[in-house]
């Protein structure tokens, strides 16, 4: 495999357990575990069996010390990130939802350590020798001017440095409060903006692309959990018309009856072929996963890009319909693991896509 290199925030996640409230909790005990999406697509990656290295700034504390060597124990290169005496590990906290109540992200992220971090402090040009792929997102540029311009420099290095770079769009609407003068969309949007046109490979749903980029597609209500699949290559194509050094487009397709029941699937358009793929398919016709009783969804656009950076990297699979096959199956499996990280091997990922879908024991 090649060598993939991702760069971003990660944190600590607090959790109450189960499907507890922070009311019915506090003061009292949460589950803590490390999450990030950068952080999250390098784990996927190493534990699909990629050679993957980690880049963030960490403080120099116990916090920090623990949070390097989870990643570690995972087989992620650990050795570039930046520990600092500035900052602090950022944090978030999340109440898993259930039927018609929505589960809830809360953040405490100002001030952290990668917030606080220069451009100049990270080595890009050493970094990114021998990489094969990048992958960065619209989350670490929300979180501080500083962090957007450490973005954009490592992005440019890599484009000059002929390393193919990915991007999730991610927009996040309680971040983006960095600038007093412009509000959260259009910010995103200028920042972005500075990014995409480094970007090969760009993952983003409909909301994203129409936050960020003013591009929607017709008669999909993503609030209302309703989507209009042959909609999607259209805004695929029209991202590409704007950013023509994009080569392929993916997004996610859910549709969230409740927030313990989706239907789940992915596309990935092929700008040079325009055409588009889509998974699971059954039949030739696009036919998304039903998932019923969702664990947790935090982190599943993570495992769709890290499954489809694994299979478009690897020559076990026919092209991009395949790619995007694993990707999908990929995610859909993250929805039945608690926390960010996927913890799922190729195995488990290929007997989905085979047709296992019944979650026998296997003994």
């Amino acid at each position: 495999m090649s060598h993939f290199v991702t760069f971003g925030e990660i944190m600590g996640r607090l959790a109450p357990p189960g499907m507890l409230r922070l009311q019915q909790t506090l003061p009292g005990s949460l589950d803590m575990m490390f999450a990030g999406a950068e952080a999250n697509v390098a784990v996927s990656l190493a534990i699909l069996g990629a050679d993957v290295s980690y880049v963030t700034a960490l403080p120099i504390n116990p916090l920090g010390d623990a949070c390097v060597a989870s990643l570690r124990a995972l087989g992620i290169d650990t050795s570039r990130i930046v520990r600092s005496d500035q900052g602090r590990l950022g944090l978030f906290f999340v109440e898993t939802g259930a039927n018609q109540r929505p589960s809830r992200v809360i953040y405490d992220r100002s001030a952290s350590t990668i917030s606080v971090t220069p451009a100049e402090d990270y080595d890009w040009p050493s970094i990114l020798n021998g990489a094969r792929g990048l992958h960065v997102t619209g989350i670490t540029p929300a979180v501080s001017r500083t962090a957007a311009e450490a973005t954009i420099q490592c992005v440019q290095q890599a484009k000059e440095a002929g390393v193919t770079v990915s991007c999730d769009l991610n927009f996040r609407a309680k971040l983006w409060r960095w600038s007093e003068e412009t509000d959260p969309k259009t910010l995103a949007g200028q920042v972005m903006r500075k990014v995409l046109p480094s970007v090969d490979l760009l993952i983003a749903n409909e909301e994203d692309c129409g936050d960020v980029l003013g591009i929607h597609a017709a008669h999909s209500d993503v609030q209302a959990g309703r989507i209009e699949v042959e909609a999607y290559p259209d805004v695929a194509r029209q991202v590409v018309e704007q950013f023509p050094n994009v080569r392929m487009v993916a997004t996610t397709l859910r549709e969230s009856y409740s927030a313990s029941h989706n239907n789940w699937g992915a596309m990935l358009y092929d700008a040079q072929e325009d055409r588009a793929y889509f998974a699971p398919e059954e039949d030739g016709e696009y036919e998304p996963y039903e998932i019923r009783n969702i664990v947790d969804r935090v982190g599943g656009g993570d495992s769709f890009a890290a499954g489809l950076l694994f299979a478009l990297d690897c020559d076990d699979f026919a092209g991009p319909g395949e790619a995007v096959g694993f990707a999908a199956a990929a995610s859909c499996l993250a929805h039945s693991v608690a926390g960010d990280f996927n913890y799922v091997s190729r195995a488990e990922v290929e007997a989905l896509m085979g047709g296992s879908t019944t979650g026998r024991v296997v003994r």
